[in-house]
């Protein structure tokens, strides 16, 4: 909580009295006079940093949501198409609370899952994901908004097939989400995801959650860990350890380079006790531990990639 007021106070600053992003400091050639964002200050900084010691010497854990990986993504990929088609319409709250597993169906969980891999794979926010229409999309992605370019200047996203991994081909989940839409809407002219299906929503981070959370259970996946941050952070680890992409190319693709003032912030991304660990720790230094899936380019299954 106490980190989301400081965010909030930094925009206001920043934004509204358009002070920045700077830290708070004293002028170097006009003593008494400070510049920069206050919210931003070396003092509240230290605040900041003991708050945390002292919520986890009282025995709160301080933790991000746990990042999704590739795995997971492809369990949910071969959930949504096991899942029957059965004619559009709404599912009653009555055949829900009969039926837990039918709280969604074959529309909403393609169009959900589009959702989880546009948000991973261009590191974007869930809202942010949301406000994407189809005029912004010409295989270049176009994003009419950023929360960290409110006045444009955004880069697009190139977006290219990936047979290798269909579970995480954005390209085809588009085309499978535009054909299903399409049925239902002769004219695709709105926004790329539907606030309401049926009963269901996804206009909001709770409702959002609660999908994304049943979603899991679908594959028996414990939900708590997890939250509407979970994408993008998965994003990141995802392309800094799968496709071996350097800091500074996440940190471009993701919008960060121009202002990239906080550079801990992407290593809050790649790093957090609370994911899931990629290798056993006993095997780090182990010449003989055992190889990895293997490439899709050169077929190797060593660990030095």
């Amino acid at each position: 909580m106490a980190q989301k007021m400081r965010a909030a106070i930094s925009h206001k600053f920043g934004r509204d009295y358009q002070l920045g992003t700077q830290p708070w400091l004293e002028h170097p050639t006009m003593p008494g006079r400070f510049v920069g964002n206050p919210s931003l200050s070396v003092t509240i900084s230290q605040y900041m940093v003991s708050l945390r010691w002292r919520k986890i010497r009282a025995g709160e854990a301080v933790m991000s949501a746990r990042a999704m990986d590739e795995p997971t993504m492809k369990r949910l990929w071969e959930f949504a198409w096991s899942t029957d088609r059965k004619e559009f319409g709404p599912i009653s709250h009555k055949r829900k609370a009969e039926n837990p597993s039918e709280w969604a169906g074959f529309l909403l969980r393609e169009m959900l899952y589009l959702l989880y891999l546009l948000s991973m794979l261009c590191l974007l926010r869930y809202d942010e994901a949301l406000r994407i229409t189809w005029a912004d999309i010409t295989f270049q992605l176009e994003l009419p908004f950023r929360k960290t370019h409110q006045y444009g200047g955004i880069a697009p996203f190139y977006i290219y097939a990936d047979p290798d991994r269909q579970w995480m081909c954005l390209l085809r989940a588009f085309a499978i989400w535009w054909l299903l839409a399409h049925k239902r809407h002769r004219d695709l002219n709105g926004f790329i995801f539907h606030k309401k299906i049926g009963v269901d929503g996804i206009s909001t981070s709770d409702s959002f959650l609660e999908c994304f959370r049943n979603n899991l259970l679908d594959i028996s996946v414990d939900p708590r860990p997890y939250g509407t941050h979970s994408f993008r952070r998965g994003g990141c680890q995802f392309l800094h350890t799968v496709r071996g992409w350097s800091f500074r190319k996440i940190c471009n693709w993701g919008g960060w380079a121009e202002n990239f003032d906080n550079p801990g912030t992407i290593f809050k991304y790649l790093l957090s006790w609370n994911d899931n660990p990629a290798e056993a720790h006993e095997h780090y230094m182990n010449p003989n531990r055992p190889g990895c899936d293997p490439c899709y380019s050169c077929g190797r299954t060593c660990h030095c990639g």
